[in-house]
Formats: structure tokens, sequence, C-alpha cells
């Protein structure tokens, strides 16, 4: 289904929200308030709205806290807006719904019979549509638990939730908090396929508190087979630390509560839990307060992130307000002006909310647990590395918007390269086993080719070498392929390699980073030209001349036909995935015009999968073929962003893959988009407002004299780009030293805070042969 958002009706940015009480709106924020944290959550599929869930956390937090209302697994994740019960609150460290749960705690408020099982422990809401409050910083519903009501609230740090409850005179008898420390684990994307990974509770009255750990692990089935036990000795620690003493207490295993005098119990589905007594009051009501700790070191440290993040005498308020201002310092460095409407700025701001999540934190007071020797190490590190994706666009967003973590994230990848053997491919714990290619290399080269170097350049240098150089012993792990026909005749054979296809290109790509990187760092000539000519040379070498499609190929050269090797995709989208050559497809699709016509048949034909990341850069080629066809990347990219963002809980196409698809959603918002990441350069599309500022950060400093300033008067109702101003300077239409085209963005006037003038026209501009420009009503 198409979505476009000028025939929605003017919403509010929260769907069906309760509004944010005052004491939770401080500090004041517009940005802020436009989040929408329900927008791509609600779909009936895994690939069917985004997968994500609206957590509470500050950016890029080690833990998200969420309402349970369901039991989440590779393909399903904790909250679907479209389910009616809250089951209890889970400390989540999932990173994408196509990932699976690491080291989980839940927290279930209840009353009565003690109720463990995720089945039995349902509490429905009460009026959702006019008490579910949803924000960043701040979550709460009224529950229907035993016929009374629950209130139930929560914040976050980023290894702390912060959680009250509070109970009305009919629940308030004979209330409990459980802590869920171990629950049955779905392994794979196959509900039947269960595990019960062993769990520790332990309650300790005389300090309010009940500490824990689980050793689930959804996505071991994936462990790098060359890293011996990868992550045998994982755990999620927690310290469930209570504002009030136990009434008792008890231990529950398998359902079971274990005798009176029980403090401990280890094994498969163990759960603690606290009974309290009611306040003396007349009403009757209770208020429990329970900070919940994180870790993956020890409990002991999870009792120090709550002694760090959330100190005794802190209150729920003073933990919102401290996320909040996190967001705000972020968001609010972005306003925007001449928006059609506010569901266009909930689309904005929720896409940079959703951009800036991931990698998320993994060290703890200086120290961080490596599972790829089950050691605790010196450093900062970071996890939730979803690198096929976000090296396409998020990448870029992070090296604007967030400078001051990018050397951590990249020292972070040098640390698995030092303790794994290799740079992360996906990084969930460790690296996993999934997608292809080494763009790792991309990222690194990136950041330095946009001036980020506050890291171990000659570890980095490395780590990239190796990939290019060395192959695995398993086809799983990086450049699989490298050793056999790809290192002599530049692809990867079919009949010896899985997704040969997508891996040949994925390789051509990640040898020209490297050639950026060895360049940058003034590596021998001998270096960046071996890099240079297999990245050109390897990009074509799939292309059948004879269908004008992309084809993988077996080790003795001949066809393996067009439906074999490829990576969520097939041949139509990745017989445009040259980034880096783009005139050399060019010249294979028989000239400019052929090439037009072939991205025609791409999107008209109905094979654009937008909501799958290689078709991204794709409604930007149009421009690298000439000024002439670059109407066209304008028309295509307002159209994909009508017909794939917009402000439900189904408002994204595609799974977020943390932040992707956001971040495409930003930069062509922009107006302009990182088609050749390691290039710095950006291609020029179609801006949607009139006018966007952003107070860039520095690496170094919370302030920063920099502020990017992109002007697009009339963007609204004019898609075209009849000219660029860069501070008073016309950017002349030219063709690019690799990709050659239209209109570029430099990312030095980006980083450096250039005022950007589009002029915008109603009309396309400099149309080439057999052009039709749309009805502007469709863009």
């Amino acid at each position: 289904m198409s979505f476009r958002l000028r025939v929605f009706l003017l919403l509010l940015p929260f769907i069906h929200a309760a509004t944010l009480p005052p004491e939770f709106a401080d500090p004041p924020s517009l940005q802020v308030d436009h989040v929408n944290p329900l927008i791509g959550n609600g779909g009936d599929t895994p690939n069917g709205s985004g997968g994500m869930i609206p957590s509470t956390a500050p950016p890029f937090a080690m833990t998200r806290w969420v309402a349970q209302t369901r039991e989440n697994y590779v393909s399903m994740t904790p909250y679907n807006s479209t389910d009616s019960s809250i089951h209890g609150f889970q400390g989540t460290h999932q990173p994408a719904i196509w990932m699976g749960e690491s080291g989980n705690v839940v927290v279930v408020p209840g009353s009565g019979d003690v109720k463990s099982q995720f089945k039995d422990r349902g509490m429905e809401f009460i009026e959702r549509e006019a008490r579910e409050v949803l924000s960043p910083s701040y979550y709460a519903a009224d529950l229907d638990l035993n016929g009374g009501t629950l209130k139930a609230e929560q914040s976050a740090t980023s290894r702390v939730g912060h959680l009250r409850f509070t109970l009305d005179s009919k629940t308030a008898r004979d209330p409990y908090v459980l802590i869920e420390a171990s629950r049955p684990s779905i392994i794979t994307s196959t509900p039947t396929n269960v595990t019960y990974p062993e769990g520790q509770a332990q309650v300790d009255a005389s300090r309010r508190q009940i500490t824990g750990y689980n050793a689930e692990r959804q996505d071991w089935i994936i462990d790098p087979v060359s890293i011996h036990e990868a992550a045998s000795g994982f755990k999620g620690y927690f310290c469930a630390r209570f504002d009030r003493d136990f009434a008792s207490y008890g231990l529950l295993q398998n359902g079971t509560t274990l005798p009176a005098d029980t403090v401990q119990v280890q094994g498969p589905l163990v759960s603690a839990y606290a009974r309290f007594a009611p306040e003396d009051s007349d009403n009757g009501s209770l208020t429990v307060n329970v900070r919940v700790g994180v870790s993956f070191i020890s409990t002991e440290q999870a009792c120090k992130n709550v002694d760090n993040e959330i100190p005794d005498g802190t209150t729920l308020e003073d933990t919102a307000r401290k996320t909040r201002s996190a967001w705000a310092e972020k968001l609010g460095r972005i306003d925007v002006e001449g928006a059609k409407s506010d569901d266009d700025l909930a689309v904005f701001y929720t896409a940079a909310f959703h951009a800036l999540q991931y990698p998320y934190e993994q060290d703890e007071d200086g120290k961080y647990y490596s599972g790829y020797d089950n050691s605790v190490h010196e450093g900062v590190s970071y996890d939730g590395y979803s690198i096929w994706d976000m090296y396409r666009a998020q990448w870029a967003w992070l090296i604007l918007m967030a400078p001051e973590r990018v050397p951590g994230m990249i020292t972070s990848m040098l640390q698995d390269y030092r303790e794994g053997g290799w740079l992360p491919m996906w990084k969930n714990i460790v690296g996993r086993l999934v997608q292809i290619a080494t763009h790792a290399d991309s990222m690194v080269a990136e950041a330095v080719a946009k001036g980020v170097k506050d890291f171990d350049l000659d570890l980095a240098w490395e780590a990239v070498l190796k990939d290019g150089t060395v192959p695995p012993n398993v086809d799983y792990e990086v450049r699989a392929g490298l050793s056999t026909v790809y290192a002599d005749k530049g692809w990867v054979a079919d009949d010896i390699h899985s997704e040969s296809a997508s891996r040949t290109l994925g390789y051509a790509y990640d040898d020209y980073a490297i050639y950026i990187l060895a360049k940058a760092l003034g590596k021998p000539e001998n270096t960046t030209d071996f890099f240079y000519n297999r990245a050109i040379s390897s990009s074509l070498v799939l292309f059948n001349d004879e269908t004008s499609y992309m084809e993988a190929k077996n080790a003795d050269g001949t066809w393996a036909g067009e439906e074999n090797g490829w990576t969520e995709g097939d041949k139509w989208v990745y017989s445009f995935d040259v980034a880096h050559n783009i005139p050399g497809l060019i010249e294979k699709r028989g000239g400019k015009a052929a090439f037009v016509k072939s991205l025609d048949e791409f999107w008209d034909s109905g094979h654009a999968d937008f909501g799958n990341e290689p078709a991204h850069h794709v409604p930007y080629l149009y421009a690298l073929a000439g000024p002439e066809y670059a109407y066209k990347s304008q028309e295509r990219v307002r159209l994909v962003a009508r017909e794939n963002y917009n402000n439900t809980d189904r408002g994204l196409s595609g799974n977020e893959d943390c932040g992707q698809m956001s971040a495409w959603y930003i930069f062509s918002a922009l107006g302009f988009y990182p088609v050749d990441p390691v290039s710095a350069e950006y291609v020029v599309g179609s801006p949607f407002f009139d006018k966007v500022t952003i107070r860039l950060p520095s690496a170094s400093e919370p302030a920063s004299n920099r502020t990017l300033v992109v002007v697009a008067e009339g963007a609204a109702d004019k898609p075209y780009v009849k000219s660029i101003l860069v501070d008073g300077e016309a950017v002349p239409r030219r063709a690019l030293d690799l990709t050659g085209g239209e209109f570029t963005i430099k990312h030095p006037w980006v980083a450096g805070g250039a005022t950007i003038v589009f002029e915008m026209s109603e009309q396309p501009q400099g149309r080439g042969e057999n052009a039709t420009g749309r009805d502007e009503s469709e863009l």
C-alpha cells in the first residue's frame, strides 16, 4: 500500500497517545515533542512497518526500556501497537527486529497470586488513547489489574531503568513486583524453537534489592565459528533496587514458588518478587519505585550503574528530565521551517530520533565485556552495529550529528578486530555471520575522508588491509571467496560460495573504500593502485552484455543464472550497485539515455523494493547520468518519501535497520544524499522544507559555531531544483571525477556550516530526451 502524507488528516505528533504531563515536558523542546515513538511499530508482519519500539532511553543507550506486549525474538519486537495488554516492562538489548535478544530483564507489577509466566500476567490497557503516554523520555499507561487500576510509569538512563507503579485501593491489598530473571528463549524466527537459558535470582531484603542474571543470547546460532566458544561466558546481569521495605518476598522456578526461606535460585525459568504493605492513606493506594541497573560485567557493576546514573533520592521526574535533556540537546539543534503539516515534522524528527540510537553503549565505568574472549577490558565499547545497512547513510548522519561518538565507535570496532580477528560485519554482542562484505572498511574510510582521526589509524589500516587481502576460513565470514576466484579473476564464484553476486559487488566497493583510506594515509602507490584497479574491474565483471543486467558467475566464467547469488535483493536492484563507478555502468548500459531508461524500467515496472537497503541510493542515480536528467532524481526522491514514510504506526515501509531507513529520509529532506559515502560528497535531490537550520556539534566541545543552513523557499510545492548557491557561490553543473553528473554538495561545506540555497521550481529543469515531468500533486 502507498501512503501520501498530503492526503492524511492533520494529526498531532502522537497518533493515539495522551498529552505529556507538564512535569515530564521539562526542558521545553518542540523538536522532542514532535517525535512519534510509534512510527514503524504496528505492522502485522516482521517487514511490514519498521520493527521499532516506543522505548524510553537517551541517545545510544545500552538498554532501552519498553512496555512488553509480546515475547520478542528474531523477527518479533517486545511491543506492538496493535496489542491490547502489557505483560511487564522490559529492558531490552534487541538492536533490530531481525536480530535477537541478549540478557534482557523484565519487571512485572501485580497483586494477589504471583503470576510469573508471560501468558498469565497480561494487564489490559484502560482508555488507551486517552491514557497511554509515549515519548523518548517518559512512558505511562493505566492498566486493569484485578479489576482495579495500576498506573505504570517508566523512564531510563543508558544503563538503568526507572519504573514507578501506583496501585489504587483495589490493587494495593496484596501488591508485589516480580523480576523475571530467565525465560523461555525463542531461537531464530520460529516460535516453537525454544531453549531455556540459565538464570539466577537473589533477594537481599535488607538492601531492598533483587539481583541476578541470565545467559540468554538468541543469536548464538549465528556465532562466528572461527572464534572458539564465542561469548560462551556472556550474561546479562541486573540489580533491582526498590524504594520501600519488603513485607515479604519469594522466588519461583518454572512457575512454582520455592520454600519461604529461599533467598537464591539458579537455573532456567527463574524469577523473584517482593511484596509491599499498602500505604497508610485515606484511599489505601500504594506507590512503588524500582531502579533496575543492567550490566554485561557483573551484578556488582549493575548495582554500581544504579548508583552512578540514578542514585538514591532521584525521582522519576528527575530521571525523565535528564533523558529528555539529552534528546533536546541533539534534536534541538535542528530547526525546520515551512513544513506542509505537523505530520511532516513528526516524520522528520522521529527519523532523527531513530538515527541516533545505534550503535549503543556497551562500556560501563570505563570497562566492557568482550564476547570474543569472554574477558573484561578497559576502554570504550559499542554494540548493535548493523553495518551492511548503516554504512550507506546512517554513519554519515552520525559523523555530522554525533562527532563526539564516532572515534569511540571506530575504536570499538578495532577492539573487535583485536579480540576477534576481524572487523565486525553485524555486531550483536559479537560479530554475526549474517549479510555480506566488509563495509566496516567503508565506515573507517568515510570517517577519515571526512576528517575524523581521533583513533588508532595504524591499527585501522591493519584491520582494513586484512579484510581486503586475507581470506577467512569459512564461507559466511567477512570476504568469503577472496582466496578462490575473486583474487585472480575478480568475482566470487557462485558454484563455490553463497551470495556470490552480492559479495562480488560488495567487495568491489570495499576495495574502493580501502583505496580511499590508503590515499588519505599516504600509503605506497602500488597499494592504492592495486585496490583501485580491483575496485573498478570487479564492479562490472558480472555485467552480462546480452541481458544488460548483473548476473552471478561460476568459477569457470559461465553464467550461473539471473536468480542466483543475491543478498536481500535481485538482479534488478544489484544491477545499479556500483556507487563508485557509475560512469562505467552508464557506458556498459549503452550511454546516458539507455541508463536512464533502465532506471525508469526498474521503478515503473514494480521491481523497486525501497524497504530494503540496496535500493536506497538508486533514486539519485538519474542525477549522475547528467544535469539533463536530474529532475528525475528529484521526482523519484519525493515519491519515495511519500510512499514509504508517514506519521502512523506503520510509517516505515521496511525495517529501520538501526537508523538507515530514517537516515535516508533525513538526508533526502535536506536535499542531498551520500550515494558514494567514502567520496565525501552528496548527490543533490529535492529538499522538502523551506529552511532547515542545524547547529552542528563538535567532537571536542558541546558548543559549536558551525551552523548548516539549507534554504529551499517554496519547496513543499516546488519539487525541482533550478540552481544552488553555497555561501553565495554558484554550484556548477559539472562532471565528477568518478561518478559523473549533476550538482553535488561537498562534505566540507556541510560540516563547515555553509548556507546552501536551493532555487526551487514548479517545472523540471534541463530535461533530457523523452522527458515527461510528473504532475506536482503526486510529489
